[in-house]
């Protein structure tokens, strides 16, 4: 600094005042000198290279040269406190939004789509399905003009020809779905991005509740919803989201995921006028569905507190999931003065109902290892059996030998160690559902342990039927 100091005088020095105003005309001593300053400030930077570490090599001038032309590319998140800076970000996203949303194919534009498509399309019809080839293709995207060859590409006539069973042609139909889809992804990620306020394409659970909440009046099979039970079904919904996409529990989900995720279409659906009832039945976001769960819910709340204690979950399902498990349950998961509301029971019951899955593997793992160690072994795995012994020996059912049954699960597993199991190894062997059923549960173990009798018993059936 001092260098830099004398530097500076010793140029000052060598300055008249004089030569100043008459370069300077309308320039004040003060601004005179600031705009000397900023010379000699910038003549003194370029001439001093960055600094290395002692034990690094030092760098060439065409090296230094580049510094200067490397851009900024990480820009902080505005302070909580600067309102203004705040303000500004999101009243750019905002706009950003509104540009990319004026760039999408209205209805009106669809409609000129499908006519320009069927007025060129290259016959002859196989069956009843017209087809194009690359020529009039390229034709439809110049009539068309510049907003829709962005979506009329050659990538895209090659994708959908790879799938095509003409040679040479694409399927007027399927290239008029792919463009609808690909529209309707974008209007969900603009949608979806107006509720991540940083705008770093992530949501978290509030963010995610609120758009959930403003889509509900938008669903015509929601119509029927009390307005009392929309926060029960936002939170049932929501709770999907984030218990496969975010299974380490960071509390926010990317973008990203709930787009390429398969449920989004199953909550999408519900726009349709009309849905069969077993299809209805098997969409957890339906109105039937989020009902049925909560209604079962309320039927476990004996004491009516809004709340489940142990006793009281041990009526879900069957009623077969052993005490040990229910209790790993308690010592593991989210619970208030011991019991668990209705947000924690909703992670429950998409664990148990959907045991195949990587994240209910994860979640029902962590429930298993009872010694926090990061995998299971004998003892833990007869840590959980103890409870389907008692209950065999509650139903007056035939003892069955540990050993027998732990070398089945290692079998099963076949894990890297030989004698622990990981959650890696769980999922990998693709029975983890198995060997997690059998462990908690007194009926899925039944079902396994005598599943040789009853296939035989439903052949014998099916050749009484005949």
């Amino acid at each position: 600094m001092s260098d830099f100091r004398e530097k500076l005088l010793s140029n000052l020095d060598k300055i008249k005042p004089s030569a100043l105003h008459r370069q300077y005309p309308s320039k004040t001593n003060d601004e005179i000198e600031d705009i000397l300053f900023q010379k000699y400030r910038a003549e003194l930077a370029k001439k001093k290279p960055p600094t290395a570490a002692p034990d690094q090599p030092q760098p060439d001038s065409q090296t230094v040269d580049t510094y200067r032309y490397i851009p900024r590319f990480h820009f902080e998140l505005p302070k909580s406190a600067d309102s203004l800076a705040q303000k500004l970000r999101e009243e750019a996203r905002t706009l950003f939004l509104q540009k990319r949303s004026k760039e999408l194919l209205d209805n009106g534009e669809f409609k000129l789509l499908w006519s320009l498509l069927e007025k060129h399309h290259s016959p002859p019809l196989i069956g009843e399905e017209q087809y194009i080839n690359y020529e009039n293709y390229c034709k439809v995207g110049t009539i068309a003009g510049e907003k829709f060859r962005r979506y009329l590409t050659a990538t895209t006539f090659a994708r959908l020809l790879a799938s095509s069973g003409n040679p040479g042609k694409i399927s007027v139909i399927s290239l008029f779905n792919y463009t609808m889809r690909k529209v309707w992804l974008q209007q969900t990620r603009i949608g979806l991005s107006l509720y991540d306020y940083t705008g770093q394409g992530f949501l978290s659970e509030s963010d995610m509740e609120s758009y959930i909440l403003e889509l509900i009046p938008t669903f015509p099979q929601l119509e029927g919803l009390e307005k009392s039970f929309h926060s029960f079904y936002v939170c049932t919904t929501v709770r999907k989201f984030f218990f496969f996409l975010d299974p380490l529990r960071t509390g926010r989900i990317r973008i990203r995921d709930v787009l390429t995720c398969s449920f989004l279409d199953d909550l999408l659906e519900l726009r349709d006028e009309e849905i069969p009832k077993d299809a209805q039945e098997l969409n957890w976001f339906s109105a039937p569905s989020a009902l049925s769960v909560y209604g079962h819910y309320l039927n476990l709340d004996k004491d009516h507190n809004g709340m489940l204690s142990k006793k009281e979950l041990i009526g879900y399902g069957t009623g077969t999931l052993t005490p040990i498990f229910l209790e790993r349950v308690f010592a593991e998961c989210l619970t208030y003065d011991g019991e668990m509301d209705y947000k924690t029971y909703l992670d429950f019951v998409l664990a148990l109902e959907n045991r195949g899955e990587p994240q209910s593997l994860h979640y029902l793992f962590r429930i298993l290892d009872v010694e926090h160690k990061g995998y299971l072994t004998a003892f833990t795995l007869n840590y959980f059996f103890k409870g389907i012994q008692e209950e065999l020996s509650a139903h007056r059912a035939e003892p069955i030998n540990f050993d027998d049954v732990k070398d089945e699960i290692f079998d099963m597993v076949k894990p890297e160690d030989p004698t622990r199991i990981t959650l890696k190894d769980l999922i990998r062997c693709g029975h983890g559902e198995t060997v997690v059923s059998i462990l908690i549960e007194f009926h899925k173990f039944w079902a396994y342990e005598n599943r040789e009798v009853m296939v035989t018993s439903t052949a014998s059936d099916d050749t009484h039927n005949l």
